[in-house]
């Protein structure tokens, strides 16, 4: 598969739409945004239309900057991908952290350069956001240990 002129699939960046284009626009500038039902008053993440809680329509979710903290739920060193740019990147840290906020989020915890990945990484243990560069203008939200 290639995305044209030679080039490679990419398998790591979102399709940016009308309705995601505030969250990639804030993650360029170093913001993490949820969407919050104004219903039920839960946040959730990614972002989607309606509420996945209560079924809220559009109108009644609305975004906001998340805090960037949030604790380790569970993770798994990557030693093997297949699917670019992510075997160049190997081994890395896979994780799901829950957010301050309350929704818990899929993620990569970086950090601890020339550490064995993975290495002094415990359940429940604090992170705050970071972002990466994916591609030219592309942020992603990463997690690194607080205070790290």
């Amino acid at each position: 598969m290639s995305t044209g002129a030679g080039t490679a699939a990419r398998f790591d960046l979102p399709e940016i739409d009308d309705f995601t284009r505030p969250y990639w626009d804030a993650a360029a500038e170093g913001r993490l945004l949820l969407r919050r039902c104004g219903e039920c008053g839960k946040a959730h993440h990614y972002p989607r239309e309606f509420c996945p809680a209560c079924w809220a329509g559009e109108d009644r979710v609305a975004w906001e900057t998340a805090s960037g903290r949030a604790t380790l739920y569970t993770w798994s060193v990557i030693h093997r991908n297949d699917l670019p740019p992510f075997g160049a990147r190997v081994p890395y840290v896979a994780a799901v952290v829950d957010l301050a906020e309350g929704p818990r989020m899929m993620t990569e915890v970086v950090g601890g350069e020339g550490a064995e990945p993975g290495a002094g990484l415990r359940v429940g243990m604090e992170l705050e956001v970071t972002f990466r560069e994916a591609a030219e203008g592309i942020w992603v939200a990463v997690f690194a240990p607080r205070g790290a």
